[in-house]
């Protein structure tokens, strides 16, 4: 580890920053550094932290503008907040129990798919038979990677037609986590595809516009597997 990173590349010690301040960002949530507390001196966050002291510097900038923070000159640096509520959802999505993502995602997929029922274009269907397509194709040819890429697609291009933005960024922002997820846990499209035939009940019942219909079947995928 360095003991200085003026050696360091501007990308790879804002890295280091980011990092630094996620954790940081981490212990104060998690109520090690209550409200009004001082933070360690510099010397003591490098040595903990293993980095230099521009590392530093540049995350606490990140947590003041964060508002995670505040300098107070000649004083130091102190906990300003620790009630989360500036944190992005996707901040937030990252330090999430599995058990309390499963059950928002599967929440949000059913009301999306009842909102799809309601509100698809025939431009939305055609993105769904799309993905769709693909999503069986990376299957046959047992391609996990591409298999999940599409099923994604499929949710979002679903969560679109919806025609509730907000629904749609919701579910946008817990892609990333579920596409790491699912490629850490599978590795074989055979067990990838075993509800392959509840997807394409769902599709057709949002093709119907059967708002009950599609709400039971993303019900049944989401109880079943993905």
């Amino acid at each position: 580890m360095y003991s200085s990173d003026d050696k360091m590349p501007t990308l790879q010690r804002r890295s280091l920053a980011v990092e630094v301040a996620t954790q940081l960002q981490e212990q104060i949530l998690k109520g090690v550094y209550t409200v009004n507390q001082k933070l360690p001196i510099e010397q003591k966050l490098m040595d903990r932290f293993g980095v230099g002291r521009s590392t530093i510097r540049e995350a606490v900038k990140i947590l003041v503008n964060s508002g995670y923070l505040r300098v107070q000159q000649g004083l130091g640096t102190f906990v300003e907040d620790n009630s989360g509520v500036n944190e992005t959802m996707f901040q937030r999505l990252k330090r999430a129990e599995k058990s309390e993502m499963d059950e928002v995602r599967l929440l949000l997929e059913m009301k999306i798919a009842e909102r799809a029922a309601t509100n698809r274009t025939g431009n939305d269907i055609s993105k769904m038979e799309h993905a769709m397509a693909k999503r069986t194709k990376a299957a046959e040819a047992n391609l996990p990677e591409e298999y999940i890429e599409a099923h994604i697609n499929f949710y979002i291009a679903m969560a679109e037609a919806s025609r509730n933005k907000l629904l749609a960024e919701l579910f946008r922002s817990f892609t990333k986590e579920l596409k790491a997820e699912l490629l850490n846990q599978y590795n074989d499209t055979g067990i990838l595809n075993k509800s392959a035939d509840l997807h394409h009940k769902l599709l057709d019942s949002i093709i119907r516009q059967d708002p009950s219909r599609a709400w039971y079947w993303s019900g049944k995928i989401t109880g079943q597997a993905i």
